[in-house]
C-alpha cells in the first residue's frame, strides 16, 4: 500500500483571532494565543478546541516555560510532536524559535505556518500555549539550547526583524532544502539559523543561506515516497509539491526535506556544548 506523505505542521486556522480575544478576557493571555488546525488542502474550519485540549496545552506550555526559565537561556529552538511520523523514523514535526525577551512578551515563539492548507504561509509570533494547541499527536516538546554566542546572534537577528526577509510565501510541506521555489516551516527556521549563525560568509537571502548550509554539511532527511503517493498528494493537496526536487532523486522515490531531527543533529554537530531537553505531559 502506498504511504501517505508526512504532515510536518498543521495549517493555520482563522479561529485564532476570536480565541485569542477569549484568552485575553480569561486572563491567560500571557501564554494562550489560541489557533486551530485545519486539514491540509481544505478551507479553514472553525471548531473550538475542547476544554481538555486547552488544559493539556496550557500544562505543557507551563512546564516548557519552567524548563526554559531554569535553563538560563535567552533563546531556544523548540519543537512539537504534531503528527505521528514514526513510520518515517521521526518524532517531532515542527519547530521554531522561543525567544525570552520578545517585545510582545516573555518566551514568545517565532515560526512559520501554512495558511489553511493553501500553497501560502506566513510568520507568526505566539505564546507557548498557542504553539502547543494543535491537537498534538503527543503532548511533548523538545528544546535545543545552542551556545550562548549563537543565542545572542539569533536574538539580535530576530530583534532586527531580519528573519522576515528569509520567508517565502510559496509553501510546500516537503520543500527541497536546496531550492528556493518553495519553503516549509522547518526550512524557514533552518535558513534563519544559517543567516544568524554563519561566521565565515555573509548570509542575506535564501540562496546564500542554502549555499552556506551545503558548505557547512547540513544533511536533510530522506523519505521514501513512491510515484503513486506523490501523485495523489499533489492532486489532492494544495500545500504539497515535488517539482522543486531534482529529477534523479524524485524518480528514484527519494524525497529530501528539512525536519526537526535533521536540524537538531546539524546544530549539535556544529556546537558540541548544545543542550537538548525534553518535556512531556500525559
Amino acid at each position: 500500500m502506498p504511504r501517505k506523505p508526512p504532515r510536518f505542521n498543521r495549517p493555520r486556522n482563522r479561529t485564532a483571532v476570536s480565541l485569542r480575544r477569549a484568552a485575553t478576557t480569561a486572563g491567560v493571555a500571557m501564554l494562550l494565543a489560541v489557533s486551530l488546525p485545519a486539514i491540509a488542502g481544505r478551507p479553514c474550519e472553525e471548531h473550538p478546541p475542547s476544554p481538555v485540549t486547552v488544559q493539556r496545552a496550557l500544562e505543557l506550555a507551563l512546564a516548557t516555560r519552567e524548563k526554559l526559565d531554569d535553563s538560563g537561556a535567552t533563546l531556544a529552538l523548540i519543537g512539537r510532536a504534531g503528527q505521528d511520523l514514526s513510520k518515517y523514523g521521526l518524532r517531532y514535526s515542527h519547530f521554531g524559535f522561543a525567544w525570552r525577551d520578545h517585545p510582545k512578551g516573555k518566551w514568545r515563539v517565532a515560526h512559520e505556518l501554512n495558511e489553511c492548507g493553501t500553497a501560502n504561509s506566513d510568520i507568526y509570533d505566539e505564546g507557548l500555549a498557542n504553539f502547543f494547541l494543535d491537537d498534538l499527536w503527543r503532548m511533548e516538546a523538545v528544546i535545543l539550547l545552542p551556545s550562548p554566542a549563537t543565542q545572542e546572534k539569533l536574538s539580535s537577528f530576530l530583534a532586527a526583524r531580519k528573519h522576515l526577509a528569509l520567508h517565502s510565501g510559496h509553501y510546500s510541506m516537503v520543500a527541497y532544502p536546496f531550492s528556493t521555489r518553495y519553503q516549509n516551516s522547518n526550512q524557514w527556521a533552518l535558513e534563519v539559523f544559517a543567516a544568524a549563525a554563519a561566521r565565515d560568509a555573509p548570509v542575506n537571502n535564501r540562496e546564500q543561506a542554502q549555499q552556506w548550509l551545503k558548505f557547512a554539511g547540513y544533511q536533510p532527511t530522506e523519505l521514501k515516497l513512491d510515484a503513486i503517493t506523490r501523485l495523489g498528494a499533489r492532486v489532492s493537496r494544495a500545500n504539497i509539491a515535488f517539482d522543486d526536487h531534482p529529477g534523479e532523486l524524485r524518480w528514484s522515490d527519494r524525497i529530501r526535506t528539512v525536519t526537526v531531527e535533521s536540524v537538531f543533529r546539524f546544530v549539535e554537530a556544529r556546537e558540541p556544548d548544545a543542550v537538548r531537553l525534553e518535556v512531556a505531559r500525559k
